[in-house]
């Protein structure tokens, strides 16, 4: 099952610039671990779909930083490599790309299977939202985007995986929101469980939506949190 999930932007510039955003983010994963998950999976957009051991590497060099994430050859996708440093000296348990343009029900399926894979999973989801916010965004300004970006931000601070299951490939290609198959992705990890929601920042300096938040998962009225000392039952 899915126990938490994470969800940062996979922007290169987390790393250099967006203090306040990278803080969040750090928030988030350390909100993540908190709930003592049996592993912890990366999951983000690229060109195409693969899966990658824990021990993967990626470089931000492509994209003019001298940055290196892991050890070894670098092989990670930008949004991979991004959740790689983010998560500093606690290295995942696997990475998993998404292809951008994969459809709904693939991601569904892709999310499924990674709940399953253990007792207690963890996700930490890396996904932009549109880059046609403002007319001097990557993108050609749209005015859908907002409403879009308003969509992913209501579905994560309420935990709303039916909201995220619900995005339209076509509008999300449109909008330039590379981050849509990676929340399609938690959405079929979370199913149909209860999970309590926090949208723990949102902002678009540059005209693309950027989003942290937090999703763990509810037993009844009580958060499941398990530290890594402790095997108590559900709190309370």
């Amino acid at each position: 099952m899915l126990a938490a999930a994470a969800v940062c932007p996979h922007t290169p510039l987390i790393v250099t610039a967006l203090p306040e955003l990278r803080a969040a983010c750090r928030t988030a994963i350390a909100g993540l671990l908190e709930t003592g998950p049996d592993a912890v999976v990366v999951v983000g957009g690229a060109a195409s779909t693969a899966a990658y051991d824990g021990d993967a590497a990626g470089t931000l060099r492509p994209w003019g930083l001298d940055v290196t994430a892991g050890r070894g050859e670098p092989v990670l996708p930008l949004s991979l490599t991004v959740g790689r440093r983010l998560l500093g000296e606690r290295a995942p348990d696997a990475f998993q790309s998404v292809a951008f343009d994969a459809a709904a029900e693939e991601c569904r399926t892709i999310g499924v299977k990674l709940a399953e894979a253990g007792e207690r999973m963890a996700l930490l989801v890396m996904a932009d939202g549109s880059a046609c916010l403002t007319p001097k965004a990557p993108g050609r300004h749209d005015p859908a985007a907002q409403a879009y970006d308003d969509l992913i931000a209501h579905a994560l601070a309420a935990a709303d995986a039916a909201a995220l299951a619900g995005l339209d490939p076509a509008e999300a290609d449109r909008l330039w929101a590379g981050g849509r198959a990676a929340l399609q992705v938690l959405a079929g990890a979370a199913g149909t469980g209860t999970y309590e929601g926090r949208l723990l920042m949102r902002a678009a300096p540059y005209g693309v939506g950027y989003f942290t938040g937090l999703w763990t998962w509810r037993l009844g009225t009580g958060t499941f949190i398990r530290s890594r000392a402790s095997t108590t039952s559900p709190s309370k």
